[in-house]
């Protein structure tokens, strides 16, 4: 989030770039630290945030003597109190249009009033569900300094932190670049929290060796990466993300080892990097080496390891029980858990350059995973992998927090888990927060933002909004859970002190062993208890992978990730709100986690279609907002209404951006008369909710750019996205039919020099067609206004309407402006040039019009009336 947003008002906090170094390295470390450009930052904004104010924290629940870890801000009143009084006044405003329009209604065009009344009606209710959840926006801000002070000494190393599985989804090493992957391993593996304490899970959907061997790299490569981010203090710690930035602060003590360790380092990533590229190419000549040793008469050809065997996942040249979905559940720990003491490394020598003596060298357990598939099973996407991996994870690590990621994302601040901790772990009401939500940050995006990628007013204003109510939304990455909330279970206020699962045994599945670890899953306090992997644990680890253990159980909707539902995510939490759980938004500042957005506009459309139609799958399920329980705070659920209904209003919105087709073959069309009177109070109702925007611009701390790139990408998602999502589910309801949403592609650099690249590709697809028609009838229409004035003379009644009615359509080209500069590709390098078209554009309509009313001074309507009278 922006920086006013996540200043730390507290002296103390301080966002320290370290690693699990040894004791004596503790001074280092928090020197480091404290002067750190992130603290900096913290430390000068105490003072100068003219937004924010701090809570007064109430009476201490319970033990008084444990510390609070977080700190409470509001927006200030100064601010708060005129952006209600302005939210108030449109009220007002609105309901006074409605009045007047019912006072005045057209005669002469009742359907097309009619119409567009109903189309207010639905505007003026959808802004009500949006803006009624961000009148009280909190912020909240975590205490670094204090969670160690409680959980961890800086005497004995000796660490309290409770346990954490980290969770990393991919399906295919090309849609989803391979390097995206290992650079998030990578980053997880190198965070700072201590080692034992957590364990990393990447979920292969695909089944590829690729994935399983580019695992291995990674774990060859953590024993150098992760001490030189522990000695260095390095941020981030995904590779390359730190060696694409040209200057980096150095954060750490020893400048003096630093250089020589940071060329050496970076070196030996260009090689790893080598390795990872070439690991198709090396399979596929190995598969082929053996094959030819091991031919067989059928002519199948399988895909071989590095140890000789057979790999029971995907082959290169699919085949029976080795295809995509077709193939045995796999698990492999690649790193064992580590010991509970610091290993530290050894010194430099002629043979090791680098000098480790004083950094602790363990690595955290690192675990791939490929569940089963079968034809005939609907896999659930990455709701089913999920799920997969939370139970096998309570097998192996059992941690009562987990953190998930996609695989494009990585850890940007290596404090984030310690941050999401201080509201699992605070005093007040931690043990009833189900989840700690983080912000979606991401690099290379067009440093305009064309397509709104950032999505600063939905995360760094709705959010902050929600979060002043029961909690935000699951935003599908870079969020901590508590295990316990993800089994089903109620929180604390709503339940009996113990937690009875054995009761409901069949719920979870017929496996002995997971069902008993759930009790000790759910304790918050629980760190990371290593299971020796027996021949009956692999049994039972092969069973809970199973396309068949979840039948006839809640798993998929009252258990674990939700089902049958685009956006798994949001429903997800949707339940957990509606059990009576609290979640939190937490932005901190540098970013806690960062990843990749796509700027091509037809897969940018394509993203925006699933999340779309999701949420109307939402609102047509058991996850209907209206059905949730009285435990559902009321502003929180008008949230989940909003969020499950906003594509609807855009079928008014396109009707609207429509409506010029009709004055374009009539002078006599009015949706309402008087017509000078209707278009006051639209630009007065419009100007409103555009200074309501202004006060959320200030409060959030976006720029007025965020808040213009979210205007256009509304209207360019309102002209064609949103109203095929509401087609689509139309489509559902009456075939029974659900909706196939593809995987969006990543963007990559591998065909072009060209950063932004993708930004020029036109993929055309019929998504396209509503929009471009939409510009295209107002780009008529603008002409049509233009020749009418020149027609009639600028000051007749005609003309004046005509003016009017072009302050509208121009509104609406001046929004589909990026849309425009994508269709362009190559051209829209050049915005001069759609300049120029535009222009010619409505100067030929314009005179093709006056032309015509030269030659024909009888209204168009009429003339058409008369050429069929003659037929």
């Amino acid at each position: 989030m922006a920086a006013a947003v996540t200043r730390r008002i507290n002296a103390s906090l301080h966002v320290e770039a370290t690693g699990n170094g040894a004791a004596d390295g503790e001074s280092r470390r928090d020197s480091a630290a404290a002067h750190s450009p992130a603290a900096k930052r913290i430390n000068d904004a105490k003072d100068s945030d003219d937004v924010w104010v701090a809570v007064q924290e109430g009476a201490m629940p319970g033990d008084s003597s444990r510390a609070l870890l977080f700190r409470t801000m509001k927006v200030k009143g100064s601010i708060l109190h005129p952006y209600r009084f302005v939210i108030l006044l449109r009220l007002i405003a609105v309901i006074a249009f409605f009045i007047w329009r019912i006072r005045h209604r057209n005669h002469d065009g009742v359907w097309l009033w009619f119409m567009s009344m109903v189309g207010d009606v639905w505007f003026g209710f959808s802004w009500v569900l949006n803006q009624l959840p961000k009148l009280n926006p909190i912020k909240r801000v975590p205490d670094i300094t204090a969670i160690r002070d409680q959980y961890e000494s800086s005497t004995s190393g000796e660490s309290k932190l409770p346990g954490i599985d980290v969770f990393v989804t991919t399906v295919d090493p090309v849609d989803e670049p391979i390097l995206y992957t290992v650079n998030s391993i990578l980053s997880i593996i190198a965070t700072d929290y201590p080692a034992e304490k957590y364990a990393c899970y990447l979920s292969d959907d695909g089944g590829t060796l690729v994935h399983y061997e580019a695992m291995f790299e990674v774990a060859n490569f953590a024993k150098l990466w992760v001490p030189f981010c522990r000695k260095h203090c390095i941020e981030p710690r995904a590779p390359e993300n730190y060696f694409g930035v040209k200057r980096q602060p150095y954060m750490g003590s020893m400048q003096e080892e630093f250089m020589s360790d940071h060329r050496r380092v970076r070196r030996e990533y260009e090689e790893f990097k080598v390795r990872i590229d070439s690991l198709f190419n090396t399979i596929y000549q190995r598969s082929e080496a053996y094959n030819r040793k091991n031919t067989k008469e059928d002519g199948v050809k399988a895909t071989w390891m590095a140890d000789g065997t057979q790999w029971p996942g995907t082959w290169i040249e699919q085949a029976d029980n080795h295809r995509k979905g077709q193939h045995a559940g796999i698990v492999k720990v690649i790193l064992n858990h580590p010991s509970y003491k610091p290993q530290l490394g050894p010194p430099a020598s002629i043979d090791n350059p680098f000098d480790f003596s004083n950094v602790d060298m363990r690595l955290p357990m690192l675990v791939y995973l490929s569940r089963e598939k079968r034809p005939g099973y609907n896999h659930q996407k990455k709701a089913g992998a999920m799920n997969v991996m939370l139970r096998v994870s309570a097998l192996l690590s059992n941690a009562p927090f987990l953190i998930n990621f996609d695989c494009d994302h990585y850890i940007n601040n290596s404090q984030a888990f310690r941050a999401a901790m201080c509201f699992m772990l605070d005093p007040r009401d931690g043990q009833n927060t189900a989840f700690v939500q983080f912000p979606q940050r991401f690099d290379d995006v067009d440093p305009t933002d064309r397509y709104a990628n950032h999505n600063r007013v939905f995360f760094d204003g709705t959010m902050l909004s929600l979060n002043g109510l029961q909690g935000p939304s699951y935003l599908g990455t870079g969020t901590m859970f508590r295990r316990a909330a993800l089994y089903g279970m109620e929180p604390p206020r709503w339940r009996a002190d113990t937690i009875k699962v054995i009761s409901k045994a069949k719920e979870f599945g017929e496996s002995t062993l997971f069902i008993n670890s759930m009790i000790d899953g759910a304790n918050q306090e629980r760190s990371i208890t290593p299971l020796f992997l027996e021949e009956s644990v692999n049994n039972e680890l092969s069973t809970l992978m199973t396309c068949a253990y979840e039948d006839g159980t809640p798993w998929g909707r009252d258990v674990g990730w939700v089902y049958n539902i685009a956006t798994e995510d949001v429903v997800t939490g949707f339940r957990m709100h509606r059990q009576g759980w609290r979640s939190i938004y937490c932005s901190i500042e540098p970013a806690a986690f960062r990843g990749t957005a796509p700027i091509n506009l037809t897969e940018r459309l394509l993203q925006i279609l699933r999340w779309s139609g999701g949420s109307l799958e939402m609102f047509f399920s058991h996850s209907n907002a209206f059905l949730a329980g009285p435990r559902m705070q009321p502003l929180q659920r008008i949230a989940y209404l909003n969020m499950s209904t906003y594509p609807i209003v855009t079928i008014f919105i396109l009707a609207y951006n429509l409506f010029p087709v009709m004055w374009l073959i009539s002078e006599q069309f009015y949706i309402q008369r008087p017509f000078g009177s209707y278009i006051l109070y639209l630009i007065i109702i419009i100007a409103m909710i555009h200074v309501i925007g202004m006060f959320e611009v200030k409060w959030a701390n976006i720029t007025l750019l965020d808040w213009c790139r979210n205007e256009q990408f509304y209207m360019i998602g309102a002209t064609g996205v949103y109203p095929t999502a509401v087609l689509y589910m139309v489509l559902k309801l009456i075939t029974g039919k659900g909706i196939h949403f593809r995987l969006t592609s990543k963007q990559t650099e591998a065909c072009s020099n060209d950063k932004f690249a993708d930004l020029y590709v036109v993929r055309w697809v019929p998504l396209l067609i509503p929009t471009i028609a939409v510009l295209i009838v107002n780009v008529a229409a603008v002409g049509v206004a233009i020749g009418k004035a020149a027609t009639w003379g600028l000051f007749t009644e005609q003309a004046q309407h005509a003016v009017l009615g072009m302050v509208f359509n121009v509104w609406i080209l001046v929004l589909l402006y990026p849309f425009a500069l994508g269709i362009m590709g190559q051209w829209g390098k050049k915005p001069a040039i759609l300049f120029i078209l535009l222009l010619m554009s409505i100067s030929t309509v314009a005179i093709m019009y006056v032309t015509f009313r030269a030659i024909y001074p009888s209204d168009w309507s009429e003339i058409a009336t008369s050429l069929g009278k003659q037929k």
